[in-house]
């Protein structure tokens, strides 16, 4: 019999010529949501299941689909699934880890760049027509080279994100619940340190945790409030991870000097309070937006899905 796929968003058709020809596609090519009652109308009778990390695939959808045996994520995070209803339902998810990592490493260093050095104030005033002369005071960011880079999260991205550091002669720092090996430690030339040292000595702080129960709002008050006065907050890996209102708080009255942020809490609205500060960059979830990565995801959770339902094992399971 064959095999129908729901596709809940937009795929390059470069990926989607990947589903083998006797398999049923119903496509919905657009970037919005499917609102939900017509995600569970859409997905009976279906066998496997593509999404992008919007779509919110819960209980209650997973239980509306009895035929359902793969969700296929094109994202490296999996918040927006259910995995334990999943998993008692015997259905495999799936997301696309490595393809992105290089990308997202580059990303956030765009975005500890442009913190540091005010990139983004400086293009803003050099178009603004009142840059009138050379200034010896104007625009003063700080120094990356030699500096402490402290990494909470040293999985894939966290590892690629302290390769790039080597280049800067950085002293890097590194928090994880699970230490690297130690021929990995040299190589990088990476310290393990609990994470009150690193939030104290670093001068810039990144993000490359999961999201889960125990790092939502990671970043809160006190963290923040540990950090010093000159360091910058990076984060392009969950929006929950870092609590808004108190780094909104922390910017504005000066407890650290700056932010970049790629992700944010409740996507795609922004903390109100973060909006008229200059001294945080954002851009809108776009870490992972080069065309060779995007399509690499997409690819990548197109062959999971079809693995699947052929019978073979998945390329890259959900742990």
């Amino acid at each position: 019999m064959a095999k129908s796929i729901l596709v809940s968003n937009t795929l390059p058709k470069e990926a989607l010529g990947l589903v083998p020809k006797e398999f049923t596609v119903d496509l919905h090519n657009t970037d919005h949501p499917l609102p939900k009652a017509e995600l569970v109308a859409r997905l009976k009778g279906k066998d496997g299941l593509i999404c992008h990390i919007i779509s919110a695939i819960d209980d209650e959808v997973l239980g509306a689909s009895p035929n359902l045996k793969v969700v296929a994520n094109v994202a490296v995070g999996y918040n927006n699934i259910d995995v334990a209803a999943a998993r008692r339902r015997g259905i495999i998810v799936t997301n696309t880890p490595d393809v992105l990592t290089e990308t997202t490493a580059d990303f956030a260093w765009t975005l500890l760049m442009a913190a540091a050095r005010r990139t983004v104030e400086a293009d803003h005033y050099a178009r603004s027509g009142e840059w009138k002369r050379w200034q010896w005071d104007l625009l003063w960011g700080m120094d990356v080279h030699g500096k402490t880079l402290g990494i909470l999260g040293f999985g894939r991205i966290g590892r690629a994100v302290a390769r790039r550091a080597g280049g800067f002669a950085m002293r890097v720092l590194y928090h994880d619940a699970v230490r690297a090996d130690a021929s990995l430690e040299r190589e990088l030339r990476a310290t393990h340190v609990d994470q009150d040292t690193l939030l104290r000595e670093s001068d810039f702080v990144t993000v490359h945790t999961p999201l889960l129960p125990e790092t939502r709002h990671l970043i809160d008050a006190g963290a923040l409030g540990k950090m010093k006065k000159t360091a910058i907050l990076v984060n392009a890996a969950r929006g929950p991870i870092v609590d808004e209102a108190a780094l909104a708080r922390a910017l504005r009255e000066g407890w650290i000097a700056g932010a970049g942020l790629d992700v944010f809490e409740e996507e795609p609205e922004i903390h109100p309070a973060l909006l008229p500060l200059k001294n945080v960059v954002v851009a809108p979830h776009i870490a992972s937006a080069s065309h060779d990565t995007r399509l690499a995801m997409a690819s990548l959770a197109v062959r999971n899905c079809v693995a699947v339902l052929e019978g073979k094992p998945p390329i890259t399971p959900v742990p």
